[in-house]
């Protein structure tokens, strides 16, 4: 192993053992030769355990923070140290698909707006770390539950269980960053059936969503991600938190477990626990050569000196199920309906005027990260004009009684993403809803419906295909805004079509 970080104590140490030849094996596949391989790596590595510490990720001292897994996070910087050479001028020494993949926008997505980036890098993201390594291990390491037990201290009785339930959690936050993904009104169209569709393996893909997820990279994307059955979990999480090169590695790392475990061992001795490490595992590889080339010469004399391992079956399997399509063949579709795609509903919910009560860093496993609702309230608003709307459009709708849910997605330093819900008593062939903010945020970007502000005054107009709403029905819009990072009070006083909420 060449010159890297010195471990801080005996944790890291192990660590480092662990992750290096993940590191190297993704390095390799980004350059042209060695010697750029191992320099690309040593540099990522430094890189990478450097924001990890800084983050206090896994055994790295420091405050607890929801990051990526020290593997998957240490992957991410060999692609940014490779971004780094390309623009540094040394990008003759990278792999020439991958230079033409940084200067593409493919490669922008990594590095853009944070709803923009691959559902699975955001779902990963929004677990705990400890979900987020066994799941990244398991999935994507391809390494025997007991080993995973083992480098994570978990109980290897109770780990199959542990990854069912993270398996669970990592669709929910995958869902749930879809739904709040900007996105076209077919797309929006589509996301209850894709939910729908994506939790029963037995479910039948309808052709209209199947010719959909043929063309649009978002939905596809969060298809492979939500469908758990079906063997393309690995290649998901590979190709979105990788980027470039994900299912070139995660085939590398298929074979790398293959020769750390022997081709062959029986299944009762993987139970056992990891097989040894340095020494013997450069044995087994060299003892698997040797036998291989004294069964081939004695195959004329029907003589078997020494088993094989087994037939590839499985092996096969996996490569059939991870080709399968996201929508799979099958009898019915259930319960289509069942699952609203609106905002999250166990969310900690603070009174209207004001702040979220728990911090994105505090919240449960079981909570979404960052998550916060307020229901707004029906205060009349003062500080209305009649210049801060954008108009009410055609339609002649009277104002009618509604309901307003006002959701704080997330929320970083200097931004946060919020949804509103409507629900009215009255059917509505337009509507424009209107509230004012306390702390001077300002909406930058919406979905669903279009923008105007006035100071405080924020007013949405429904946009064409959502207008119409049906009585006692309810209508969702999303946005970004800006805070000033003192305060990111809950708004007030909204209205409908003119009219105050209840």
């Amino acid at each position: 192993m060449p010159d890297l970080p010195t471990p801080q104590d005996a944790a890291e140490a192990v660590l480092f053992t662990e992750s290096w030849d993940a590191v190297l094996s993704y390095a390799d596949l980004c350059t042209s030769g060695a010697a750029s391989a191992t320099e690309l790596a040593s540099e990522a590595f430094a890189l990478g355990i450097e924001e990890a510490r800084s983050a206090g990720s896994g055994p790295m001292r420091g405050p607890a923070r929801r990051v990526l897994p020290v593997i998957p996070l240490l992957l991410t910087a060999v692609r940014t140290t490779a971004a780094t050479w390309e623009l540094a001028g040394r990008g003759h020494r990278l792999d020439p698909e991958l230079r033409l993949w940084l200067n593409s926008e493919k490669a922008a997505r990594y590095h853009d707006m944070p709803l923009q980036r691959p559902i699975a890098l955001r779902g990963l993201r929004d677990l705990q770390e400890a979900d987020a390594a066994l799941l990244w291990l398991a999935e994507v390491e391809a390494l025997p539950l007991p080993v995973v037990a083992r480098r994570l201290s978990l109980d290897p009785a109770a780990v199959s269980s542990e990854l069912a339930q993270v398996r669970a959690l990592f669709r929910d936050r995958c869902h749930r960053n879809h739904l709040d993904t900007p996105m076209g009104a077919e797309c929006r169209s589509y996301a209850r059936l894709l939910d729908a569709v994506t939790r029963s393996p037995a479910a039948d893909t309808p052709e209209d969503l199947s010719r959909h997820l043929a063309t649009c990279v978002q939905c596809a994307e969060a298809a492979a991600c939500l469908r758990l059955a079906g063997g393309g979990l690995p290649a998901a999480l590979a190709g979105g938190v990788i980027g470039w090169g994900g299912l070139a590695y995660l085939e590398r790392r298929r074979r790398a477990a293959e020769v750390r475990l022997g081709a062959g061992r029986p299944a009762a001795e993987l139970e056992a626990g990891e097989p040894k490490e340095g020494a013997s595992k450069a044995r087994l590889v060299r003892n698997s050569l040797l036998a291989a080339a004294v069964l081939l010469s004695l195959v004329a004399l029907g003589v078997s000196m020494m088993p094989m391992g087994g037939s590839g079956h499985d092996n096969t399997a996996s490569d059939d199920a991870d080709s399968q399509p996201v929508g799979d063949p099958a009898p019915t579709l259930s319960s289509v309906g069942a699952h609203p795609s609106g905002t999250a509903t166990s969310s900690p919910r603070p009174t209207a005027s004001g702040t979220a009560t728990d911090s994105g860093d505090k919240n449960p496993d079981t909570e979404p990260q960052g998550t916060a609702s307020a229901t707004a309230g029906n205060s009349p608003d003062p500080t209305r004009s009649s210049g801060s709307g954008s108009g009410s459009g055609s339609g002649t709708t009277a104002p009618a009684s509604c309901d307003v849910t006002y959701d704080l997605v997330n929320q970083w330093p200097d931004g946060f993403q919020a949804s509103v819900t409507v629900t009215t008593t009255k059917a509505l062939d337009t509507w424009r809803v209107a509230w004012s903010y306390r702390d001077g945020q300002q909406v930058t970007q919406m979905w669903d419906a279009s923008v105007a502000q006035n100071g405080s005054r924020v007013t949405a107009t429904a946009a064409d295909y959502n207008k119409n709403v049906a009585a006692d029905g309810s209508f969702t819009f999303g946005f970004l805004g800006t805070w000033d990072n003192s305060k990111n009070s809950a708004p007030y006083g909204f209205t409908l079509n003119g009219a105050a909420c209840e």
